[in-house]
Order: structure tokens, then C-alpha cells, then sequence
């Protein structure tokens, strides 16, 4: 008997008709049945006549399965046992208490994210570069696009494209010459450019995706899908809703038993010429599809989706401020009551626009201040060289300096006893966490004297004091360590009680660390 582990993916490749168009004229659905779970799942065509069924299971023991659909004329049955997870299998990612996120066996998972758009589109020698590089950094999250990407600094045809060439069906051609006309192409340029068919994949791009999915997940990474986007200029963007459902569905179909995979509906929603109705109608096709039950979200540009929607598990957030953001996260945790992600906070880099050149050293500070307060935040680079190759949107290497120390925060993390922080009040110009299961009023008055958690995570910022003071009381002991966020050093100053007064070197994006002492 086959042989997967818990949250693995068990697949089943299997020989059907191939007239027409498969991918709309037959269909192949599987019902799966363990001890504590019966599933259905749709499965999908994968080319010469080969349609592939995907199951993810979520519990230990013997499954069986039976297979049906107008795909074929045979029905087939099985069984498979599932095994317990080992390694770095801790099970897709969840929503704890409404405002964190862990994996499925109780694991902490905090997202420090990445985004490379276009890098599953680029040359074969750079995508495997963009890994290696991803092996060796902090990174537990990567957005990337499913359709191509058409915008300044990655103007070049992609290496593969989602349909077939042919007769140019399922694009609304109203919006399409619109949407074209607005990125300066002529008529005879959006025929030229746009002639695909929009009912047939091209399977090899999506086993493209499916090998870099798996990649990612053998390295403890979860790919967030982005499903649609609006910088496009081939006509996936203007699709009808018949072909957006049908697209949908099948990566849904696809990717679905695969544990890493987030989705994320759109990057930057409010660019594109749907309306809110488009959009819920569309989430509701993908969260339909989703046997499992991963986490979506939607991104904006610049006004925020209602993140209360049901359907939504997290905020995906970019800045609308240029320059306040992350410093509003516990906010929007007491606003959205969900897990808040700064998928888009600027990036490090030396572009003309202010979205794409902050320093390491400010990316670092947004990261600290998004995770202090008891959010996520996202990396991205933008320095642009010779070949403008750009992490950002092509991947290959990374030159800023911000990544190693956001992993160091990522160790911090770790380190947390509880888990995860949240921010309780304590001096105007400092931000300071506490394990999120630890009791502390949400207000304090000016006067009242601080009651020390046992543990606390004290962060100045920009701010640049010399000393700091602490007043514990006579039978109270704290170790207390000053965290150097930048130089990456913790230096211990031993067990203190009653009055303390700490030294600092009067430098930014210093911290101090409490842990009470038994």
C-alpha cells in the first residue's frame, strides 16, 4: 500500500479522453475517506491525456478513494495510508484566536515574507539561483505571480505563458482595448500580443509551477498565489468571468492539496477595472473550490479591501500612508479581528519611486515595529543593476542588507515564551510586546506605576536614548539584555530588581529584553 505522510500530497495519475477540450468538456472528481475525515475534490487535466487527482490528507491511518467523472468511463478505487509527519512537515498554516497564525500541529509560524513576482517566468539558470538564494535566507513566505507580469524594469516576454497560442478567446474585448490603450499599445500591437485562447492551459507552464511549489515546500516556505493582478499586457487581466471561474477552479483543483500554498486574490485590487461585486463573486469560486481551506486575502493599492469579509482569513496589507503604517497594526487587529500581514511595506532599493528605494536599515525598523506590535511584515529589494535584475520581481541574488537582520528578529521570535507578542501600553516613545496570552490592561494611566509582565520586549525605534529606566519592585528579579536590532548583539547586563537604570549607546534601533527570574 502507498505510503504518505500526514499533510503530504497523494496524487493519482490517470488515462482519459482527449477529444475536444478537455479542460471544459469532462470533468474528474475523487472522494477520499479516513478515520476523522471524508473529502471531494475535483481533479484536472495535465495534458496527453493524462488527468491527475491531488489529495492532501489532514489525519493518520488508511484512506480509501474512488475516482468517477465523465473523464472516463471506468471508475477506479484504492486505498493509501497516511503516515505521521517528519521533518519540516508541520501542516499548512492556520488562524490562531484571530490574530496569529501557526501551523496545523501548534507550530508558531511567523511570516517573514518575500516577493519576486515574475520569478518562475525568468530563464531556468535564474530561477534555480532564486533558490539557492532562498535556502540561505530567513524567508518562510514568498508572493509570487501566476500569470505573467508586465511593468517597468520587467518589460521582457516571459520564458512561457499560461494558454496556448490560437484564436483569441475568453478575453472581454471592450476592456481588453481599454486596458491596452492605457500602457500605449496600438491596435495592431494588441492583436499581435493577444492571441491566446483562454479555455486552453498550457500544461507546461503549470508543471512548471508545480515543481517550484514543491521546492518551496521541501524548504519550509509557503508560496502565496497570486491569482490575478492588473500589470498584464496579453489580456489575462481582461478575461471574461466565465474564463476567470475556469482558471480559477483549476488551480484551486492544482495546488489545493499542496500544504504551503496560500492565495492571495489579487496584488493591488483596486488597479484593475473589477468591481467589488466581480471580486466576491470570484473569492467565492476559489473558497468553493478549496477542499482545504487554505488562508486568502486580497492587496490593495491604495484604499484597504474590507478585510471583515468572511472569506478573508488575513489582511494582506500595503501601506496607504507614505510614511505611518506598520505603527497602526495593533489597530487594525482590534479593527479586523484577523491576523494582520504587511505584504507591502516599500522596499529596500535605489529606484526613482519611494515605493522602491527605503534603506535596510528602514525596512528592518518596519519589520521590528509590525512584530513588536503583534503583526507580520514583508520583504522585498529593489536595487536596480547593469541587467536589472531585481529581487523584487525576477529573483536571483540578494545585495541589500536588511535580510540578515531580519533574521536575527526571526531568532527573537523564536525566543518568545507564548509564542507570539501583542503590544500593551507603557511609555509614548517606545513600543513594547508581551507574550499574546499574558493579562494587561489596554489602557494605563500616565501616573499608575508599570506592572512588569514576565516577559517584555522594549523598542526605541528611531529613537536614540542613552539610558532607560525601570522600576521593579525589591523582590522582583529581571535579567535584562540590550538588543543592538542593527549589529545584531545582545548584551547581557545580569539579574536587576528595584530601582534600574539601563545604558544605551544612544544609537537607533535599539531594544531591551525583560525576563523575569524565578
Amino acid at each position: 500500500m502507498e505510503k504518505v505522510e500526514k499533510w503530504g500530497l497523494f496524487e493519482l495519475a490517470l488515462n482519459g479522453k482527449s477529444d475536444g477540450n478537455p479542460f471544459t468538456d469532462y470533468e474528474i472528481r475523487a472522494e477520499f475517506e479516513g478515520e476523522g475525515e471524508k473529502k471531494q475534490v475535483k481533479g484536472f487535466y495535465d495534458g496527453d491525456g493524462v488527468y491527475r487527482v491531488r489529495f492532501m490528507p489532514s489525519h493518520t491511518g488508511t484512506y480509501r478513494y474512488r475516482i468517477s467523472g465523465s473523464f472516463s468511463d471506468v471508475q477506479t478505487e484504492g486505498m493509501f495510508e497516511a503516515t505521521e509527519p517528519t521533518g519540516n512537515n508541520h501542516g499548512p498554516v492556520r488562524v490562531l484566536d484571530k490574530r496569529y497564525l501557526e501551523y496545523a500541529d501548534g507550530t508558531a509560524h511567523y511570516s517573514f515574507g518575500t516577493t519576486c513576482y515574475a520569478w518562475v517566468y525568468q530563464k531556468e539558470e535564474l530561477q534555480e539561483q532564486t533558490l539557492r538564494t532562498l535556502e540561505k535566507a530567513c524567508f518562510n513566505k514568498i508572493r509570487f505571480c501566476l500569470f505573467p507580469k508586465f511593468y517597468q524594469y520587467n518589460e521582457s516576454e516571459p520564458q512561457m505563458y499560461p494558454y496556448v497560442r490560437g484564436e483569441r478567446r475568453g478575453v472581454d474585448e471592450e476592456r481588453l482595448k481599454r486596458h491596452l490603450r492605457m500602457t500605449f499599445h496600438t491596435e495592431k500591437e494588441i492583436l499581435d500580443i493577444t492571441d491566446f485562447d483562454c479555455f486552453r492551459f498550457d500544461v507546461k507552464t503549470f508543471q512548471k509551477f508545480d515543481a517550484r511549489i514543491i521546492q518551496l515546500c521541501e524548504m519550509g516556505i509557503e508560496a502565496d498565489l497570486i491569482l490575478l493582478h492588473p500589470y498584464d499586457k496579453w489580456g489575462f487581466s481582461d478575461m471574461t468571468t466565465e474564463c476567470e471561474k475556469l482558471y480559477l477552479n483549476y488551480v484551486a483543483a492544482r495546488y489545493g492539496a499542496f500544504r504551503n500554498v496560500w492565495w492571495s486574490m489579487a496584488n493591488e485590487y483596486d488597479l484593475t477595472t473589477k468591481t467589488v461585486e466581480d471580486w466576491e463573486e470570484l473569492a467565492a469560486a476559489v473558497t468553493e473550490a478549496d477542499a482545504y481551506g487554505h488562508l486568502i486575502s486580497i492587496h490593495n493599492c491604495m484604499g484597504f479591501y474590507d478585510y471583515h469579509r468572511d472569506w478573508i482569513t488575513h489582511c494582506s496589507m500595503q501601506r496607504q500612508d507614505f510614511y505611518k503604517h506598520v505603527e497602526y497594526t495593533a489597530d487594525y487587529l482590534d479593527e479586523y479581528e484577523k491576523p494582520v500581514v504587511w505584504d507591502e511595506i516599500a522596499y529596500e532599493g535605489n529606484l526613482s519611486m519611494g515605493w522602491g528605494n527605503i534603506s535596510g536599515e528602514e525596512l528592518t525598523r518596519r519589520f521590528w515595529e509590525a512584530f513588536v506590535r503583534g503583526g507580520y511584515a514583508g520583504h522585498g529589494e529593489t536595487y536596480r543593476n547593469e541587467n536589472d535584475v531585481i529581487w523584487w520581481s525576477h529573483g536571483g541574488v540578494l545585495h541589500g542588507t536588511a535580510e540578515p537582520r531580519l533574521a536575527f528578529l526571526k531568532k527573537i521570535m523564536e525566543e518568545t515564551p507564548g509564542k507570539f507578542l501583542k503590544q500593551v501600553p507603557r511609555m509614548f516613545d517606545e513600543v513594547v510586546g508581551v507574550p499574546y496570552q499574558t493579562e494587561v490592561a489596554r489602557t494605563r494611566p500616565f501616573f499608575d506605576p508599570v506592572v512588569y509582565c514576565d516577559y517584555e520586549l522594549h523598542y526605541y525605534s528611531f529613537g536614540r536614548p542613552s539610558y532607560r529606566e525601570f522600576e521593579f519592585g525589591e523582590d522582583e528579579k529581571f535579567r535584562i539584555e540590550v538588543i543592538d536590532t542593527w549589529n545584531m548583539t545582545i548584551t547581557d547586563t545580569g539579574v536587576h530588581s528595584g530601582y534600574t537604570k539601563v545604558e544605551l549607546p544612544g544609537r537607533e534601533y535599539m531594544a531591551i529584553r525583560l525576563v523575569r527570574v524565578e
